[in-house]
């Protein structure tokens, strides 16, 4: 029954590439505030969703995206193009601005970025503050992070690619509420979450995040899974699996593949991504850690499978 969640996908050319966090975590800290301060703009054009939905960027055929955002009549779109190494602004009736993705403090690109913004006559005042990040600095007082390795980039890109196809044939199978595959500018991951139905708890508060965002983000039960390049308690790239609330019994659950465990640090599953780019396969790979994950968090919370889950078969572990 994996076959037929993966029937589909068919791997991209140069697809999951090495991408050793070391090697590159000036570049990713910087890539993470480019993204905070165009995700702003997304946030202050794209009407209010639930579950912080509002601002998240999206996998594209060049880079991340914004999709499309609205003003006065006109709709724009933000784009990072991590092929030739461009931002790249674009309205409905015409106008267009672009500027290199170089080395640069972050207040130059900020400084660059409103420019432009303003050269096309869409409105640019945002937060001014990066979100998520201890000791945050201002965006335009920002001389400390400066790095852009574009081949790093271009890797970063390239595994989100191959990552977003198998969390949108893992999302499809799904008919209860779920969440766009989207990718977080705060947290800098790309994620897929599933929704029981059933109101959650109140959520404790979360380091360097308003409360009332995270209470909006987990106002229901959920099972929620994605990927980060690295950082946030982990120096590599991994993917990762959690459940809110936890259910009794989560995290000792049997998960696959082979590397998966549960962090009691972070408590949820982590999977290294080598263990995905190396194996045979990393498409079935990435799949089990998907499914197993969810299937722990919903055979232990008592979730309704057989009205969530398309073509659910219950003498089976997967979708059919």
């Amino acid at each position: 029954m994996l076959a037929t969640l993966l029937a589909e996908i068919t791997p991209p050319s140069g697809a999951w590439p090495d991408l050793p966090f070391e090697a590159w975590r000036e570049t990713a800290a910087t890539l993470h505030l480019m993204t905070q301060i165009v995700g702003k703009v997304r946030l202050r054009h794209t009407p209010a969703l639930n579950h912080a939905w509002t601002g998240t960027l999206y996998v594209g055929a060049r880079g991340l995206t914004t999709g499309p955002m609205f003003d006065s009549g006109r709709v724009f779109e933000i784009r990072f193009d991590f092929v030739d190494h461009f931002l790249i602004v674009e309205a409905s009736d015409g106008a267009r601005w672009s500027a290199s993705l170089r080395p640069q403090p972050i207040a130059d690109f900020f400084a660059e970025f409103i420019a432009g913004l303003e050269s096309l006559s869409l409105p640019s005042k945002i937060n001014g503050a990066p979100n998520e990040l201890p000791d945050p600095i201002p965006f335009r007082e920002d001389r400390v992070h400066a790095a852009y390795d574009a081949d790093y980039a271009h890797r970063f890109w390239k595994a989100l690619l191959a990552i977003d196809r198998v969390l949108q044939n893992f999302r499809a199978a799904f008919i209860g509420k779920s969440s766009p595959v989207h990718f977080f500018w705060g947290s800098f991951d790309l994620a897929a979450t599933r929704f029981s139905g059933r109101r959650a708890p109140p959520h404790p508060a979360v380091p360097h995040l308003p409360l009332a965002v995270v209470r909006d983000a987990y106002s229901h039960e959920v099972s929620s899974a994605g990927f980060w390049p690295g950082g946030g308690g982990i120096d590599y790239p991994a993917f990762y699996s959690y459940a809110y609330p936890a259910p009794e019994g989560f995290s000792s659950a049997p998960v696959e593949p082979d590397g998966a465990f549960f962090s009691e640090a972070l408590q949820e599953f982590i999977l290294p991504y080598d263990s995905v780019r190396t194996a045979p396969s990393p498409e079935a790979a990435l799949m089990r850690f998907l499914q197993s994950t969810y299937l722990a968090a919903a055979e232990c919370g008592q979730w309704d499978r057989a009205a969530l889950e398309r073509g659910y078969d219950p003498s089976g572990q997967t979708l059919v």
